[in-house]
């Protein structure tokens, strides 16, 4: 950012009332974006662990490992052949084990 050596510079007062509107807009903004939480609904949608979730389904679609695709033997993920370091077969290692 270029600075203007020439023009008058502003008194410590001027700075002061200054810097006080931009700490009172800064904060007006900043409680503008706070969202209100509902404790109890956060409560109710809140897991224990333990829980019974016997009567809940889980609808996931599961795709089989595809031919350019390979299983790491250290972290036994499924990464695309482009991430494949060294080895082949079941001994593959991928680069985020390396």
């Amino acid at each position: 950012m270029a600075t203007d050596y020439d023009t008058p510079r502003k008194q410590d007062e001027e700075l002061h009332e200054e810097s006080l509107e931009e700490l009172k807009s800064r904060t007006s903004d900043a409680q503008s974006g706070q969202v209100d939480i509902d404790e109890e609904e956060a409560a109710a949608n809140l897991e224990l662990p333990g829980a019974d979730l016997s009567g809940e389904e889980l609808t996931v679609r599961v795709v089989p490992k595809q031919v350019d695709e390979f299983t790491c033997s250290r972290c036994y993920l499924v990464h695309h052949s482009s991430q494949l370091t060294k080895g082949s077969g079941a001994s593959s290692i991928c680069k985020d084990c390396i």
